[in-house]
């Protein structure tokens, strides 16, 4: 993650370097960035929001296990050594492949000698009625406030109106992914916590928290076995798992099943996939992958072009199966350092490497203490073991040392107790972008 020594350019020097934009200040964004750091280009990183965001931890945030501050790091801060790098707060609007410039929601445009497009996907809804309109998704710190601020308000009214007759709350986690277990899992130690430390007087037994997913069982990239130990531990923890089953519509207070069933809903959350269509890279010309994400050649430029370059989850990157590599943090860090040095290699005139992903594992976490971790050569790892390995793993990766300060204390204390967190409900973050 270490930036190349720091080097000076003059104002002179700098207009005359080779001009890369990123747009994106993701996990791959950022990464390319970093290895042109002091390198000699001019480099413009893009992106709608001043900060990066740490995907992963976002569930956390959502279920009130840390705080937004915690997960996002200013893109400034990270580049305030690289004289070469300019941060631009700004929104694209399009791509003009033919003059070679980026068009910004304020008509600006920004001209390009390469372009990298690392924008990341959205959520799939699936042509699901309603699923756009009324479940919450989970790939923004917004979406997380949002998320947080409907869990707790229907917490604090249920406690309210629980003085006159019960209330049942239903919660519905659609998707069996890491994300969705991940999200399950915590949103039941909030309840807990909520009953046994903030005095709320639920009834337990009148809060469902329900997992539910088409495929036959939950982690799908993860071996049965590791499968088997998630909904072992989710049951314990009191989520309902239901796998093989189909979600037709999402109301506003309620979810339609393919069998049948209408079940009326406090919140449906929404971790059912992902996709590029609606983004930067599907406006991109040229085939698409699965998903809607926009097609590279093995050296990570967009098949048939010569200077625009897709990286991260945005991007079908096709590997040594005739396949494409899955859409992991790890792959977006790779393929953006991988995309830099190609870029490097393309203005000193050399020929460009073809792409191989490191494999090294991958992980999910169930709950405090419990977590799956597949190695990448075969072996599985549970409980607290898998646990701690996941904890490594992402303070390995987070941005910025307050952050990992600030998450290693709150999870060491989490692991021999559970702390009264930062439950809030924050007003604006029902407005938030």
């Amino acid at each position: 993650m270490a930036t190349s020594p720091r080097v000076e350019f003059s104002l002179e020097e700098l207009a005359a370097l080779p001009h890369v934009v990123i747009v994106g200040g993701g996990f791959a964004g950022l990464a390319a960035a970093r290895k042109l750091a002091n390198k000699p280009v001019r480099v413009t990183v893009i992106d709608r929001h001043n900060f990066h965001t740490f995907l992963p931890l976002l569930y956390q945030v959502a279920t009130a296990g840390l705080e937004p501050a915690d997960v996002a790091y200013p893109i400034r801060t990270i580049f305030g050594h690289a004289k070469n790098i300019r941060v631009r707060h700004a929104r694209v609007s399009g791509v003009d492949q033919r003059r070679d410039v980026v068009v910004l929601d304020d008509g600006d445009e920004i001209a390009y000698d390469h372009l990298v497009v690392a924008t990341g996907v959205t959520a799939s809804f699936f042509d699901i009625p309603g699923a756009s309109s009324y479940s919450m998704p989970l790939y923004s710190l917004a979406d997380a406030r949002r998320l947080r601020n409907r869990l707790l308000r229907a917490i604090e009214d249920a406690d309210v109106a629980q003085t006159h007759s019960p209330v049942a709350l239903n919660f519905v986690v659609v998707g069996g992914g890491p994300t969705g277990v991940e999200t399950a899992g915590a949103l039941s130690e909030l309840i807990d916590i909520a009953i046994k430390r903030d005095g709320l007087r639920l009834d337990a037994s009148q809060v469902r928290i329900l997992l539910v997913d088409l495929a036959p069982r939950l982690l799908t990239a993860f071996p049965e076995s590791a499968s088997r130990y998630a909904k072992k531990t989710l049951e314990k923890m009191g989520v309902d798992v239901a796998c093989g089953r189909s979600v037709v519509e999402v109301e506003e207070h309620a979810i339609r099943f393919a069998d049948g069933e209408r079940l009326e809903t406090t919140a449906v959350i929404w971790a059912g996939g992902i996709t590029a269509r609606g983004t930067l890279s599907d406006e991109l010309v040229g085939p698409r992958g699965p998903g809607g994400r926009a097609l590279v050649g093995a050296d990570l430029r967009l098949v048939d072009s010569a200077n625009v370059w897709s990286i991260g989850d945005t991007a079908a990157i096709p590997d040594a199966h005739d396949a494409f590599y899955p859409q992991l943090a790890p792959v977006a860090i790779q393929s953006g350092a991988h995309c830099a040095e190609q870029i490097l290699r393309v203005l000193s005139g050399q020929a460009t490497t073809d792409f191989h992903y490191r494999d090294r594992g991958i992980m999910a976490t169930i709950g405090r203490r419990a977590a799956v971790a597949k190695l990448a050569h075969g072996g599985v790892i549970r409980g607290s073991a898998g646990w701690l390995a996941w904890l490594a793993l992402h303070l390995w990766y987070l941005v910025g040392f307050r952050n990992r300060l600030r998450v290693m204390i709150n999870w060491t204390w989490r692991y021999f107790d559970w702390p009264s967190g930062p439950r809030l409900i924050v007003a604006d973050a029902e407005t938030a972008e």
